[in-house]
């Protein structure tokens, strides 16, 4: 008998495990002032690194354990951080408010060109867009990225081989948040996510660092000034990913 009931109890607790890594939580994203349900809202767990949009009707549902964060983004509204609790795993739906944002458009200066006439003359006169060679990245279409004149593979040794460089000391730092660089390369939600956006905030939201680390991790991993302002935020993420990939191997024969 005594036996049985260990059984009974082993086969519930392990249910209840079970039960709660393959939980899932559901609700509905609407505007906050129109009570409007808010379609393709970007959703992704932090803690797992997996990713969601809503449906047409604002929906959506996505894996996630209890103490899991959730992060929403959608453009023209302020993005915001959900914890997932009990009561929302075990009552159901949920409703998440979305703030709009007040959109101002940036200044734009326009510089005079003053042509003579004359093309070796003039041509002088227009500024360089880029100078720089490309990178190529796995798994990317292989006309590849703009870098600059040096490898990424000499800086990386820089970084290792000189403890005060910033890429040592972030990739030395953050290696939780730097070994979600490869679920993020997997999951095809957030990869389609990044490679419509140029804001870079799900990348620092997700490797914790803020945007003006994130640039310099780029910089000192060699790539142009051109291609941190141009690319994507997926070009961004394979890069950093190939940079850090680079930076283990060396600095485990260090």
């Amino acid at each position: 008998m005594k036996k049985h009931l260990l059984l009974f109890i082993f086969f519930i607790v392990t249910s209840v495990a079970i039960a709660q890594e393959a939980a899932s939580v559901l609700g509905v994203v609407i505007n906050s002032e129109s009570k409007e349900p808010l379609e393709n809202v970007n959703i992704v767990n932090l803690n797992q690194v997996i990713g969601t949009a809503t449906n047409n009707k604002g929906a959506f549902e996505i894996s996630a354990k209890v103490n899991d964060t959730l992060h929403f983004s959608y453009l023209g509204f302020k993005s915001i951080k959900v914890r997932v609790t009990n009561d929302w795993l075990k009552f159901g739906s949920a409703n998440i408010e979305l703030t709009e944002l007040a959109l101002a458009l940036e200044e734009v200066v326009l510089t005079e060109l003053k042509l003579t006439g004359y093309l070796e003359v003039d041509i002088k006169q227009v500024p360089v867009i880029n100078d720089n060679y490309q990178y190529a990245i796995s798994g990317l279409p292989s006309t590849g990225y703009e870098a600059g004149k040096k490898s990424t593979i000499s800086k990386v040794i820089g970084s290792i081989f000189n403890p005060a460089d910033f890429l040592h000391r972030m990739f030395g730092k953050k290696p939780n948040e730097m070994r979600k660089l490869k679920k993020m390369k997997q999951d095809d939600e957030i990869r389609n996510l990044l490679a419509s956006r140029f804001d870079r905030e799900m990348l620092t939201v997700l490797l914790n660092v803020d945007r003006v680390d994130l640039d310099e991790i780029v910089s000192q991993c060699n790539y142009s000034k051109n291609f941190i302002q141009t690319a994507n935020d997926l070009q961004i993420l394979d890069a950093i990913s190939e940079c850090y990939e680079e930076y283990k191997v060396l600095n485990r024969n260090k």
